[in-house]
């Protein structure tokens, strides 16, 4: 059977992650797989950080404008605590949530929920960021999506700050970041280098 039509209404509990950098459809992935359970009848619940408000306080909203309804929560044991009777639970931006994440990811899936979490893998530093790497170690699956180098055209490998700033916390879009491959990412930085004449790798 093919697999887009199979699995959805008896699926056991799980933990799907969803990674990559900004501008690689990483929550147009989420809100594709959680519609599909809501069209097979499943309960579902989706979670996003309280502070990301760029589009909307109460949707995940992906960058081409895809909606979905969620709850905003402060902290991730917020997420459990809502997620009573629920057959699918639905993260956002889950690089933003603490590290009690990946806990509460496995009490839900151990419960026969199935969790889909999608969030950034890096920071704009490269650095991995927040509970998502220790997420993709316990997932049952881990999807990797890619933007694409707005300076080349290859695949993007991280997202790239154009604002000065050295907080890691940074909401932002097309005007504060932009998705590089491996290359120009180490050439970019290697040009602020200069210019500023500090180290950010």
């Amino acid at each position: 059977m093919d697999d887009n039509m199979s699995g959805e209404v008896h699926r056991p509990g799980r933990i799907e992650v969803v990674c990559g950098s900004m501008f690689s459809g990483k929550t147009e992935e989420l809100i594709r797989r959680l519609k599909r359970a809501e069209f097979a009848r499943q309960r579902v619940e989706i979670f996003k950080p309280a502070i990301d408000t760029r589009y909307s306080e109460a949707e995940v909203v992906s960058h081409d404008r895809h909606t979905i309804m969620s709850t905003p929560v402060e902290s991730s044991s917020s997420v459990l605590l809502l997620s009573s009777g629920i057959d699918v639970v639905g993260i956002d931006e889950a690089q933003f949530f603490d590290e009690g994440l990946v806990d509460v990811c496995n009490d839900l899936a151990n419960r026969g929920v199935r969790v889909i979490v999608a969030g950034l893998d890096m920071d704009y530093k490269g650095v991995p960021f927040g509970p998502i790497p220790a997420l993709c170690a316990v997932a049952d699956e881990v999807t990797k999506v890619h933007a694409i180098c707005v300076k080349c055209g290859s695949v993007a490998y991280v997202s790239h700050r154009l604002v000065q700033g050295d907080k890691r916390v940074m909401l932002g879009e097309e005007s504060e970041y932009e998705p590089l491959c491996r290359e120009c990412y180490r050439k970019a930085v290697e040009k602020e280098n200069k210019e500023h004449g500090t180290a950010k790798l």
